[in-house]
Order: structure tokens, then sequence, then C-alpha cells
């Protein structure tokens, strides 16, 4: 797999309760750093922070920073519905 770039797919789009849906690694960088900083600073948030850094140096990464992010959704109550685990 090549570099990640802000157009690249997610393995799989997270639907957001307030409509939002994030398909690219771009709009989940987006959704992230609109978070404030007391936000971002809880656990659930740090994982899938350091977990979508991890992947943008290490592309093979994506699929759990994609996980992580959608925990972080679930955790909070952001997300529409969890997809399976395999992303289906």
């Amino acid at each position: 797999m090549s570099g990640l770039t802000n157009s690249s797919p997610l393995p799989f789009p997270l639907a957001l309760v307030d409509g939002t849906i994030i398909e690219t690694v771009g709009e989940a960088a987006t959704f992230l750093a609109g978070l404030s900083r007391d936000r971002r600073e809880e656990g659930h948030w740090t994982i899938a922070i350091r977990m979508l850094n991890i992947a943008l140096k290490e592309p093979t990464y994506l699929k759990a920073a994609t996980m992580s992010l959608r925990t972080a959704s679930v955790v909070e109550g952001r997300i529409v519905a969890p997809q399976s685990l395999d992303g289906g």
C-alpha cells in the first residue's frame, strides 16, 4: 500500500448521528481536529488520534485506526449503528 493522502478512503465509512459520513483519511483527521482539547485528551479519543497518526506513517494500520475511531464514536453515542468487526 502506498502512502495515505487526505482523499484516501477509509476501509469502511462511519455514519454519525448528526448526519456526518466519514469516508476518507482527511475527513477523519478533520473530525478529530474538531474535538475540543478536553475531549481529545479522553482515553478513547486519544487512542483514535494515535492510531490515525500511526496509519499515516504505516498505511497497513488504517483499518485498526478506523476501528479505533468507530469505537470512540460508539463510546460517545455518536455513531448511527456500529458495523461488524470486519467492516460489513
